[in-house]
């Protein structure tokens, strides 16, 4: 993309002049093919099951399904949401509870998504919570991410439940029921300070919130942001965050990924950069061989996705 009109210099202005000018430029098409160049990427990085928030302000209604498909294109697991926010109206808070509701009873796997408090109205917050509630399924929601958002634990204290997914909680204020998901590589990509899990009570497990699909890579930094300030921490701490990722997504367990590199333990790992796939198997089928995916041509879904940035660079 351009660059923005000026230089973002604190975590709500990254929002307004970065991110939120980019997902209000994307079409279908344009998901279309940044899913699958995401897939791509993450199956090439030995990740099998995808969990992600979306949020496409122009190209609401049917993204979900968008992007299910280009993921199951691939060879890859996706679990799913829409991230509903009021940042640009009710109507849009109202269109993506709707795509939340359609996705889900369409038998899409997923959750209902939330932005995050600070861009959500009170009755917005409830309908969020309610969906849930009516589909039996948790809310994905980004949590006191950066200082803007430090209201979050006393708006969500009587709303959370132990099946919703808590993104960064870096300056969380209180405890609060659900598994916390730890990004290291964006807290630090967005200078909102170090969310300290192993201090949690919380299940946790390891994301990338979109820096790649690359699992082992975050586990290394995971290891590393905790060992800058405490020469204690242990990999296999993080390690077990890793692991702790196939509670959310259990038959990813069941796949099979041979990898370049012996033993794939978290003492060796977590000083051995570079470890790549040869051989992915997932519910039986070989989805990539000799390092290369078997289902897509990925130097067709670069070129395409090319195209698309392109297009997304001349809207912006």
């Amino acid at each position: 993309m351009p660059p923005p009109p000026r230089t973002p210099t604190t975590f709500q202005e990254i929002l307004a002049l970065i991110w939120w000018r980019l997902d209000k430029a994307l079409d279908l098409e344009m998901i279309e093919w940044s899913a699958k160049l995401g897939a791509l990427e993450a199956l090439e990085s030995g990740t099998t099951a995808i969990i992600d928030h979306h949020a496409s302000p122009s190209a609401i209604e049917g993204s979900l399904s968008v992007i299910a498909d280009a993921c199951a294109e691939v060879g890859v697991r996706l679990s799913t949401c829409y991230e509903v926010t009021d940042r640009n109206g009710r109507d849009e808070a109202k269109a993506g509870l709707a795509e939340n509701e359609r996705y889900l009873k369409a038998g899409g796997r997923g959750y209902v998504g939330a932005h995050a408090c600070f861009t959500l109205s009170d009755d917005t917050l409830d309908a969020v919570c309610a969906l849930a509630e009516e589909l039996e399924v948790g809310v994905h929601i980004h949590v006191a991410e950066g200082p803007q958002d430090k209201d979050a634990g006393k708006r969500l204290e009587e709303r959370a439940r132990d099946n919703w997914i808590l993104v960064h909680a870096v300056h969380l204020d209180r405890e609060l029921p659900g598994t916390i998901a730890h990004n290291p590589l964006s807290n630090m990509n967005n200078a909102v300070g170090y969310a300290a899990p192993a201090k949690r009570p919380n299940p946790i497990v390891l994301g990338t919130d979109g820096i790649g699909g690359d699992m082992i890579e975050a586990f290394r930094m995971a290891y590393l942001r905790a060992r800058e300030t405490d020469v204690t921490f242990s990999p296999e701490t993080a390690w077990s965050w890793l692991e702790a990722n196939w509670e959310l997504f259990p038959e990813a367990k069941d796949d099979r990924v041979t990898w370049s590199y012996d033993p794939m333990e978290p003492w060796h790992l977590a000083f051995t950069p570079g470890v790549r796939p040869l051989e992915i198997v997932v519910d039986g089928e070989k989805v990539l061989a000799d390092g290369k995916p078997t289902r897509v041509d990925p130097t067709e879904v670069r070129a395409k996705a090319r195209e698309q940035a392109k297009r997304l660079f001349e809207k912006l």
